[in-house]
């Protein structure tokens, strides 16, 4: 069995990583990337806030040396789902399963005003400039807008609003600034009310101001004022913009999309082309956009694969549930264990605490064991 894999990200590393160990060779494995590394989306934030190097954070995926494993960089240019025949720089690949897991692109145009006077924080490039933004920062108001839903990581903006309030504090700053946070969502966590309470509190022990319900459509770089959808104007020094988010065009024009995205089945991540599977940000599964879900994702796929590779009749089935890390400040951190499908829709949290640091810590080094074969600390 030949499998292509478009997109390296949480959902294409673990069904790869899955399938080399159980069948080795015996499978052949593409795994294609425009990228020449992997960055976890929390890594983002520890170069952003200072606390490790952009180097110690990528993993180079040509350091993949799993049998059955071909890492290819490249771009994808054209995906045919009824062949599961894809086009891409480094010429065709055709399998016998095509597994579409490309994620989200973040279109900057589409916020007038947000290139010339904001800093997006979601790509990679742009969270490691935001950097430098920060650390430049001598105070004033800082808006964070979250330009449009669904965006993947939903607690990520949360996270920066606190991270900032504590660097800011750090450099004698906090006194001369404020910092807002728009987001188009009834709470900071939709899918847990008691995390949302958590983190409500925590805005409001540290003055940060909480816009729920409310969008960023426009920045005015000559006013320095960001215009939301409601025709309210709020006045910024600094805005930190979480782009909007869209299937990559290549998906959008291969046919595999309804109402922008790749529809699946939520139980087996199959699409409506036999022997193609959508995982991750690009699939509308019914969960949040986040690297615990992808990974959910491919581990039903790996195991469905797994069991045709065997001769077996498939079983495995998505349940919905992934585990989010929170990050508090001031060296605390939470998990939220929520599962989506099933009877009802639970939000478990645990924490916020020291212990979860710890806790975190592992599940990257683990990942990075598991798909690279070698041992990493995310600080």
């Amino acid at each position: 069995m030949r499998v292509v894999v478009l997109g390296g990200g949480f959902g294409g590393l673990e069904l790869t990583a899955r399938l080399s160990a159980e069948f080795g060779d015996a499978v052949d494995i593409v795994l294609i990337d425009q990228h020449d590394a992997f960055v976890f989306g929390f890594s983002k934030l520890d170069v952003m806030f200072g606390r490790t190097e952009p180097p110690w954070v990528r993993h180079r995926y040509d350091e993949i040396a799993k049998p059955g494993v071909r890492f290819v960089q490249a771009t994808v240019r054209s995906i045919d789902p009824a062949a599961r025949r894809v086009e891409t720089d480094a010429g065709p690949f055709e399998g016998d399963v095509l597994v579409v897991g490309l994620g989200a692109d973040l279109d900057i145009a589409a916020t007038p005003g947000l290139a010339e006077a904001g800093h997006e924080f979601y790509t990679v490039d742009g969270a490691f400039s935001a950097r430098d933004v920060l650390a430049g920062f001598e105070g004033g108001d800082v808006l964070i807008g979250v330009l449009s839903t669904p965006y993947k990581c939903p607690p990520a903006p949360s996270e920066t609003a606190l991270l900032l309030h504590d660097q800011l504090v750090r450099r004698g700053l906090r006194g001369r600034s404020t910092i807002s946070l728009v987001v188009d969502f009834p709470r900071p966590i939709p899918p847990s009310p008691e995390a949302s309470d958590v983190l409500l509190a925590a805005f409001e022990e540290r003055g940060i101001a909480w816009h729920p319900r409310r969008e960023v459509c426009a920045l005015d770089p000559a006013r320095g004022v960001a215009t939301l959808r409601d025709g309210a104007e709020m006045p910024f020094d600094l805005f930190l913009g979480v782009p909007v988010h869209r299937a990559p065009a290549v998906v959008v024009e291969s046919g595999l999309t309804e109402n922008g995205w790749i529809p699946v089945d939520p139980l087996t991540l199959e699409t409506a082309f036999p022997g193609v599977y959508a995982v991750g940000d690009v699939a509308a599964v019914g969960t949040p956009r986040a690297g615990t879900f992808a990974e959910g994702h491919a581990a039903v796929v790996a195991d469905r694969l797994a069991a045709r590779i065997r001769g077996d009749e498939p079983s495995a089935e998505y349940a919905g549930r992934g585990v989010c890390y929170i990050e508090f400040g001031d060296d605390r951190i939470a998990t939220v264990d929520i599962t989506f499908f099933g009877d009802r829709r639970t939000g478990e949290l645990r924490g916020p605490s020291a212990e979860y640091v710890a806790h975190k810590a592992e599940f990257g080094s683990s990942r990075i064991r598991r798909w690279f074969d070698r041992e990493w600390t995310a600080t």
